[in-house]
């Protein structure tokens, strides 16, 4: 007897496997929390086996659920890629998406993959820089879509969400505990001088011992407990961590980060990309999408 899995119950589940439990899946997908649970019981029933451990708080995969997550992230995709290509308004062109080095992981790659599987013959040209710069280039018309890591917002910016600053450094590193604190920073970096300050003012002398024009650079030296960077929390380079320095550092600021959306780039194209980045970074802090509320 052929037996067909429930498409709509797989992306429930995938949710679900993402977001860490159902409630934040719910508000992802714009379902209530019975309607994603109902779902992942079906799904459970269907194929008679259990998917979630239940036993602790928190919801973790079995291993027929980490089996299963690999299937239906291949089989959704697929899904998506053909809708797009046969239901698309034939849409085309491209968008020039400015984001700041630090934080295009980790929610930029997802929302381009979702963005490509709506819109196939949309082009996103990304340009990764500083906050600076690409507030020049959006000043310029040089970009359509840009975000930014600030202090404030400016006019006709919206602030997606505002995350702390965390100190980071090698994993195991050791580099924190010198004095002077020697530190890694771009020389365009917007948090270099915040960072500089807050030592300042809890009397921790410091040093700038790596600086470059390139961002691999400053991670290579961290990743080598060479120096310590500051970066926005949930966006540590891979090789490094945040520094657990129990008050032996000070507490840094948070920053916004802001979307802004040029007036003269309008359409479904458009908007759709500034609600899939909207929705990635609700997803990210734990709220209802913006474009689901």
């Amino acid at each position: 007897m052929i037996r067909n899995l429930d498409l709509t119950a797989l992306r429930s589940f995938v949710a679900v496997a993402d977001c860490g439990g159902v409630t934040r899946a719910a508000g992802y997908l714009n379902l209530t929390q019975s309607a994603v649970s109902m779902q992942i019981k079906r799904l459970e029933q269907s194929l008679d086996t259990q998917l979630f451990d239940r036993s602790s708080r928190s919801l973790i995969l079995t291993g027929a659920g980490e089996q299963l997550l690999s299937y239906a992230r291949r089989m959704l995709d697929l899904n998506d890629e053909v809708y797009g290509r046969l239901t698309s308004k034939e849409y085309e062109g491209e968008i020039v998406l400015g984001v700041p080095h630090d934080i295009v992981y980790p929610s930029i790659p997802l929302v381009l993959q979702q963005f490509h599987a709506r819109y196939p013959r949309m082009r996103v040209n990304l340009v990764s820089s500083y906050t600076i710069k690409l507030r020049e280039m959006f000043e310029r018309g040089e970009a359509d879509i840009i975000l930014t890591t600030e202090d404030g917002v400016g006019p006709n910016g919206e602030t997606i969400i505002e995350l702390p600053l965390v100190w980071i450094g090698a994993i195991g590193g050791t580099a924190w505990r010198q004095r002077p604190i020697r530190l890694a920073f771009e020389h365009k970096c917007i948090f270099r001088k915040g960072v500089q300050v807050a030592l300042d003012r809890a009397g921790i002398p410091w040093e700038m011992a790596i600086e470059s024009d390139q961002t691999r650079t400053i991670e290579a030296s961290v990743s080598a407990d060479l120096a310590v960077h500051a970066i926005l929390e949930g966006s540590s380079p891979p090789q490094t961590e945040s520094i657990a320095h129990g008050g032996a550092l000070p507490e840094l600021a948070s920053k916004k980060v802001n979307l802004y959306a040029s007036d003269l780039f309008k359409g479904e194209p458009a908007v759709a990309l500034g609600d899939l980045i909207r929705a990635s970074y609700s997803m990210r802090a734990g709220r209802v999408p913006i474009a689901a509320q």
